[in-house]
């Protein structure tokens, strides 16, 4: 009976050949995998998680680094119709692009193949969608967007932007916009001012929420946290209370819950306390008391469901 030959069945362990293989097979998926931030080094980096992961209905245009008079204007937009990634539309007499960030399937890359839409998009033709398996390789977004700028955001409480004014809705399309309308809320981009973050106001019925998105490093925020909850300070007042927190983008998402029979406008004095409290609570370099310890495993215990 001949010797079974050993041809691949793959390198021994511990040998450094399996070493090399292991090695180029995690640079390989670390080069495929997504940024734990895709839209950091952004102004708008905070608007464009919430617009993408809980925003119903909102648009804003872009400023892009293209000039104006060689392309179509283009804006940033929560879903479209189908939920595709991208389209082109009449509008006006000029051709217009509108940009999702919330896409069915969801993308895998954001930032790269949200700017691979954007550049479409400026020169696209009235009437086409944009597709994304037959897109060429993507810029980066600080390639086609103004890294510097923020968001004028447009929050709508219907998604009647999907057609041009003046335009009839399609019969087709009519059963699928009343379903998208039922499902939007009261929302509200609140502003500190500081203007650090993006502050969301959602009212969800029996209460409504706050979801601050912060931008900076996960630690350091739930450190500055586990202070201010040990020191009786978590909080935008009466009315309010911290609910819990998410990750999403890369970043981490204090929520607190709200009474709903307070306008959003009426939470702007707690909203500049609690930022200034956290300001400085991120500047402390102590270590953390035993009771702080005590509060950031709480918080870290209490992880809420984003709904």
């Amino acid at each position: 009976m001949g010797k079974k030959s050993k041809r691949g069945s793959g390198p021994r362990p511990g040998s450094n050949r399996a070493e090399r293989v292991a090695a180029r097979k995690a640079r390989q998926a670390a080069a495929l995998a997504p940024p734990p931030r895709p839209f950091a080094g952004l102004a708008a980096e905070c608007d464009l998680v919430a617009l993408r992961t809980f925003v119903a209905s909102a648009t804003a245009p872009l400023e892009l680094a293209e000039p104006a008079g060689s392309r179509n204007e283009v804006s940033i937009v929560t879903i479209l119709p189908g939920a595709g990634p991208a389209l082109a539309r009449e509008n006006g007499g000029a051709t217009e692009g509108l940009v999702a960030l919330q896409t069915e399937p969801d993308r895998a890359a954001p930032a790269i193949e949200l700017a691979g839409a954007i550049a479409w998009a400026a020169h696209a033709e009235a009437g086409s969608e944009f597709d994304l398996e037959a897109a060429d390789e993507s810029p980066s977004l600080d390639e086609v967007i103004k890294a510097d700028a923020t968001l004028d955001i447009t929050v709508h409480d219907d998604f009647a932007w999907w057609f041009p004014e003046g335009t009839e809705t399609p019969a087709e399309i009519k059963p699928m916009l009343e379903r998208a309308n039922d499902s939007v809320l009261p929302t509200a981009r609140l502003v500190v001012d500081s203007g650090n973050g993006a502050p969301w106001w959602v009212d969800a019925g029996e209460r409504a929420h706050l979801r601050w998105i912060r931008p900076e490093p996960e630690d350091d925020l739930m450190a500055a946290m586990a202070r201010l909850h040990a020191a009786g300070r978590l909080t935008l007042g009466e009315g309010s209370r911290f609910a819990g927190s998410f990750r999403t983008h890369g970043l981490l998402v204090p929520v607190f819950d709200l009474d709903n029979e307070m306008h959003h406008e009426e939470w702007h004095a707690g909203l500049n306390q609690l930022d200034e409290w956290l300001s400085e609570a991120l500047a402390e370099t102590t270590p953390l008391t035993t009771a702080e310890l005590r509060s950031r495993d709480g918080i870290r215990g209490r992880q809420v469901t984003l709904r």
